[in-house]
């Protein structure tokens, strides 16, 4: 069986969350597994995006901005299906989705540029998609260094397996990212590196 299979095999049989989950159920420190409504790979529900965080004890904080709060400048995710979405729809709204309005110097130089009402109606259909959308299974690493590497591998991993593609369906077609379109994963990095050895596994499997 090849490492993909073996990932997935194991992920499916690990508790499913989503929306709305608890924080009592996830792990201050952790690497997170979403799957997507309608996708499939190795005849198992196929991994649409890894992820992790830098911050200790902000697994939590990271799927809450994901999933619940409705800012895409604090979650490339929700920025990406975003972008799907717009694209998808041709709409003129894009061009402004892309602006960054974290810094307080940006939001000074865009607020004139930027129709915050309809910002507000994309984001309201972004957390909608997600919500009714995915669901994910998360595991706990506590060592920073270990998390990430494990997170960049099995991005990795997934994006090099030639049996998880995306479905013809997949939200992902639309985005306006390449990698993201040809890798059928909602990850920008990490891709097409270095697969996890059979130690990671037994890790990750032990977790």
């Amino acid at each position: 069986m090849d490492i993909c299979s073996q990932i997935h095999n194991f992920f499916y049989l690990k508790p499913r969350l989503k929306f709305p989950f608890n924080e009592a159920e996830i792990p201050s420190n952790g690497i997170y597994v979403l799957f997507e409504k309608g996708e499939s790979g190795h005849q198992r529900d196929r991994i649409v995006r890894v992820g992790s965080h830098t911050g200790e004890n902000r697994l939590y904080s990271r799927l809450y901005e994901h999933f619940i709060k409705e800012n895409k400048n604090r979650s490339i995710f929700r920025k990406n299906i975003g972008r799907a979405i717009l694209n998808k729809n041709n709409d003129f709204f894009l061009g402004q989705w892309e602006l960054c309005l974290t810094s307080k110097v940006n939001r000074s130089k865009y607020t004139g540029q930027v129709d915050f009402a309809y910002q507000k109606e994309i984001e309201e259909q972004v957390s909608e998609y997600i919500r009714s959308s995915f669901s994910f299974i998360v595991f706990k690493i506590v060592d920073k260094k270990l998390r990430l590497a494990l997170e960049s591998k099995l991005i990795s991993t997934i994006s090099l397996c030639g049996n998880c593609k995306p479905s013809r369906n997949w939200l992902g077609l639309h985005s306006p990212k390449k990698k993201i379109r040809e890798s059928g994963l909602w990850n920008e990095h990490h891709l097409y590196k270095t697969l996890l050895s059979e130690n990671e596994i037994k890790i990750i499997m032990q977790s």
